[in-house]
């Protein structure tokens, strides 16, 4: 089970930081990533990492976003700067066992979401 945390309202150029804590089983050894949805659009790919701490970030939030990860709390996180009005989305943690970090369908676990809004 993931349950991701730390959503909300924040102005254009703040900031915010979102928690997902896996339980269950232990994700240490799998793919975590952080993928979005805003009203409308397609589900978009924003970061992930491997196990070995390689980190993976789309194109759109390169520089601004960056993803940890807590194997000892079994805890992931998005530390989310600069934030725009086109960040606003749901935001999900998901995990999967191995293989490609970019393909949402692709991931087996995922959380129920935690709501992101930026105004302007």
């Amino acid at each position: 089970q993931l349950v991701e945390s730390g959503g909300g309202l924040v102005q254009a150029g703040g900031s915010l930081r979102l928690s997902c804590a896996a339980s269950g089983r232990t994700f240490s050894s799998y793919v975590m990533g952080w993928f979005r949805q805003a009203p409308g659009k397609e589900r978009e790919f924003v970061a992930a990492m491997r196990s070995g701490g390689i980190a993976y970030y789309g194109d759109s939030v390169k520089g601004r976003f960056t993803i940890s990860r807590d194997n000892a709390k079994n805890t992931v996180y998005l530390q989310m700067n600069s934030l725009k009005p086109e960040d606003t989305a749901v935001y999900y943690c998901a995990a999967r066992v191995s293989g490609s970090v970019w393909q949402g369908s692709a991931y087996e676990y995922w959380g129920q979401g935690t709501q992101v809004t930026v105004s302007s």
